[in-house]
């Protein structure tokens, strides 16, 4: 689906809205493990943000800013009249979640791993990282299939994102490399976010949990998060890396839905 000629989504299940925000260089689809079951309780709205997965670059050109970009998510809510939904972020996504929250355009916040609380070093670090994976996702398909077949190489190639790679199926491994390799705003997005730090004040349930084994946005930064953010909910995502989503689906649909209903 789309909303207008911008943004593309999936939609899936019935209740009060819950839009999930990827991170950068990903696509909706890094919630498939969570989606059905958070669509037993939620109106569950995934998108492809501007310039990611199949969404394009906006006619007017890409944010340039995590302002710019929280106002297309806005926006995004306006165009399928969605009135302060709940919202779930990933690294990017997180934030964006986070923002959101502060800005009291939605009924909760879930933050996995949010970006904005690393020092300039530590974000370096994950940009230089991430940038990697891309190169190598370039790699031609008859290559990256066997690559992802074998445990072994799966490991290697994906232990900087998953703690555990052997949980993500084959076609999922695929159709990651495929959306980071063809992100179009990667660049854009990384240059605008250099600069970043959450310093807003959500005044909406909010919960910010890590993974214990991120090796992106390393769990040293969920200490910052429990300063900055002193009265959301802060929990240990134990044994996961920075997509908890595949490393363990069930502790996240729980994290999620223990915001959505503090609401009540």
């Amino acid at each position: 689906m789309s909303a207008g000629p911008e943004v593309v989504f999936e939609r899936r299940g019935t209740g009060t809205p819950l839009v999930l925000l990827h991170g950068i260089g990903h696509h909706w689809g890094a919630w498939l493990p969570v989606l059905d079951r958070l669509a037993e309780t939620h109106d569950v709205i995934a998108l492809d943000l501007p310039g990611f997965g199949r969404s394009p670059v906006p006619a007017e050109g890409l944010p340039a800013d995590m302002p710019g970009l929280v106002a297309a998510v806005a926006g995004f809510f306006a165009a399928l009249g969605l009135d302060r939904p709940h919202v779930a972020g990933n690294s990017l996504g997180g934030a964006i979640a986070l923002e959101l929250a502060a800005a009291g355009a939605v009924a909760s916040a879930t933050a996995l791993s949010p970006a904005g609380f690393c020092t300039p070093r530590e974000l370096r670090w994950a940009l230089t990282v991430l940038t990697l994976h891309r190169s190598a996702a370039r790699l031609p398909d008859p290559v990256l299939r066997p690559l992802f077949g074998s445990p072994v190489l799966r490991a290697l190639a994906l232990g900087m994102i998953l703690a555990r790679p052997d949980a993500m199926t084959l076609d999922a491994a695929l159709a990651d490399a495929r959306a980071l390799r063809d992100a179009r705003a990667f660049r854009a997005v990384a240059r605008a976010g250099r600069g970043y730090a959450f310093a807003g004040a959500p005044t909406v349930p909010v919960t910010v949990a890590w993974g214990t084994r991120d090796r992106i946005l390393p769990y040293r930064q969920a200490a910052l998060a429990r300063t900055r953010l002193p009265g959301a909910r802060h929990l240990d995502l134990t044994g996961c890396g920075h997509v908890p989503m595949h490393d363990d689906p069930e502790l996240v649909v729980s994290v999620i839905l223990g915001t959505t209903t503090a609401t009540g």
